[in-house]
């Protein structure tokens, strides 16, 4: 198997193609002194679940709130289902959905008024009650947000991304810090919204997460793409070269292929 890793620069024009859901070409963006992405290439197939993996500060959020519209580029180009936020702006707020790293919301509302606040950004949607059943909230639509659990507060900052009926959901570390009883529950709203055919970007710190409902992923370090396919390709090519460490280990995983190609963990600061 040829691996992934060294072709990734020069196939990634060949690799555009007429429909995709969001294409992203030289990518810069700098804080200061610190640039965050260094002419980064991504492209994401129309109804597939892409992941980004990578530790923190490698450029993931940075790039996902560029995409999202959130924060100005310095350079390079952004196409999300086929339109630019400079041109399109409003067009594309409607037809995304989008969940923060860290949703704020008011804790004083209960989980029914976040939602019709929320859907009432969208001039079409979904219906509240169906999408509060979607997320398992039914027994808490008359519950404030205050008194939700973690669990249950991410599962509504989800709903609150789903409720205008989205084409590309942005998911931006869903499950962080949740039990795995919590997270496994999300899986499922995940699994769900992905079976109806739309386009999912995932960024995500556990490889089990991103092995179980990514198509494809890319690894990001220093602000750039250093390994991109699916999960399978990715543990594949680094288990012929990277043999998993003795003596428990019997196969590879994401997290091996990404020591092995940056000497850091994928939870490193």
């Amino acid at each position: 198997m040829v691996h992934p890793t060294l072709l990734y620069d020069t196939v990634f024009p060949a690799m555009v193609t007429p429909g995709d859901a969001l294409v992203v070409r030289g990518l810069r963006k700098a804080y200061g002194d610190v640039v965050a992405v260094d002419g980064l290439d991504l492209a994401v197939r129309s109804g597939e679940c892409f992941g980004l993996l990578g530790p923190n500060g490698a450029g993931k959020t940075t790039t996902i709130e560029i995409c999202e519209g959130l924060l100005p580029r310095d350079s390079g180009d952004v196409e999300v289902l086929g339109m630019t936020w400079e041109s399109e702006e409003t067009r594309l707020r409607e037809r995304l959905g989008i969940q923060l790293q860290d949703t704020q919301l008011s804790e004083k509302l209960t989980v029914e008024e976040t939602l019709r606040l929320f859907r009432s950004f969208y001039d079409a949607g979904r219906e509240i009650g169906e999408v509060i059943e979607i997320v398992q909230l039914g027994e808490k639509q008359s519950a404030r947000v205050g008194s939700l659990s973690g669990g249950q507060k991410q599962r509504l900052a989800v709903a609150c991304a789903l409720v205008g009926d989205p084409e590309l959901l942005f998911l931006d570390e869903p499950t962080t810090g949740l039990d795995p009883q919590s997270r496994r529950q999300l899986w499922s709203l995940i699994e769900e919204f992905q079976s109806t055919a739309r386009t999912i970007v995932l960024t995500t710190h556990y490889m089990e997460e991103a092995e179980r409902l990514c198509d494809r992923v890319a690894i990001v370090d220093h602000g750039h793409v250093i390994a991109l396919g699916t999960p399978v390709e990715l543990i594949e090519s680094i288990a012929e070269t990277h043999p998993p460490p003795p003596p428990k280990a019997s196969s590879a995983t994401l997290e091996d292929v990404f020591v092995a190609l940056t000497g850091r963990t994928l939870r490193e600061e």
